[in-house]
């Protein structure tokens, strides 16, 4: 049996999901940072993902746990492709490892031309609709805040890194390959990633774990904050285990 591994004793690096920055990392930077070394590593500079992983792949830690949220979790398995003997551990919130299917990309074509337009806070409302997160209050002022952030970040980049996820590749063979701790993060209410396609994601990896939010969707570090701050936590301060764990997590 392998040791455990120990992520505590490496620097952690953090990636945004489809429009989003470093700020919805807030919570998770302050609780991890009174422990190591903390990154956030922009998805941007390119319109393909295997660019954006080699780009960042220059300026990153020598080794290193990587965390990505949707889009910033293609981007971490692209680093994982390319430079698996640098990553220490990898977490996957809200992301998969297939690629786009045909009508998915073909339906972001009109978001595109809609956001050129300068209609990108509508836009945003089609990416993300209500229906992709967990019911409740919290619904609206989410999806404000998100449009909010996809307006400061701009139209040029909705077009990459829209790009970005129409031509992403198959990474199923890269988790598969995979010896290092694993840890997949789910809101029930997702539509974007269902379930069971995130379990199918844990399943792929030799050593990992699945936490399941139960009041969260397809934005857990937005809806549930404090639940992934105390799962992500866990997983880089504990030993890890070496088998599939299952774990459904339920707000207070």
């Amino acid at each position: 049996m392998n040791e455990p591994a120990e992520l505590s004793k490496h620097p952690v690096v953090v990636v945004p999901g489809f429009m989003s920055d470093g700020r919805i990392w807030a919570p998770q930077i302050r609780a991890l940072s009174r422990h190591v070394p903390v990154t956030v590593a922009p998805v941007i500079g390119a319109e393909r993902v295997e660019d954006v992983a080699e780009r960042l792949l220059h300026h990153l830690p020598p080794r290193f746990t990587v965390i990505g949220a949707g889009l910033g979790g293609v981007v971490a398995m692209s680093m994982m492709q390319r430079a698996a003997s640098r990553i220490a551990g990898i977490a996957l919130i809200g992301a998969s490892p297939l690629p786009e299917p045909p009508a998915k990309a073909a339906e972001r074509e009109p978001w595109i031309i809609r956001a050129r337009s300068g209609r990108l806070r509508g836009v945003m409302q089609e990416v993300f609709p209500a229906s992709s997160l967990a019911p409740g209050p919290l619904r609206g002022r989410i999806m404000a805040e998100v449009a909010d952030m996809a307006e400061e970040l701009g139209p040029e980049l909705f077009v990459a890194q829209s790009r970005m996820l129409q031509r992403r590749c198959d990474q199923q063979a890269t988790l598969r390959r995979a010896t290092q701790p694993g840890l997949v993060i789910c809101g029930l209410y997702d539509q974007i990633i269902p379930v069971k396609r995130q379990l199918f994601t844990a399943e792929l990896m030799q050593h990992a774990r699945i936490e399941m939010i139960e009041d969260a969707g397809h934005l857990p570090l937005m809806e549930q904050p404090e639940q992934v701050t105390d799962i992500l936590c866990d997983w880089i301060l504990q030993p890890q285990e070496t088998h599939l764990e299952v774990d459904l997590r339920q707000s207070a």
